[in-house]
């Protein structure tokens, strides 16, 4: 019974928890958007050197034609 008042009480709680949400102002946003776009791109550089350093060891290791 128990886990059915759960089910009935999880819209209304829902509902709530939208209205009390607010959105972000312009400054929060663009901070928010800006650091986002750095995590993004360090990862992608990252990810680019990595692949840059093993492609010549895994050459070395398999033995490439």
């Amino acid at each position: 019974m128990d886990a059915l008042n759960s089910v009935r009480d999880f819209p209304r709680r829902s509902v709530w928890f939208v209205k009390r949400c607010q959105k972000p102002d312009l400054n929060e946003f663009t901070k928010v958007a800006a650091r986002t776009a750095v995590g993004i791109v360090v990862m992608g550089f990252l990810a680019f050197f990595v692949k840059l350093i093993f492609i010549p060891i895994n050459n070395i290791i398999v033995g490439a034609v």
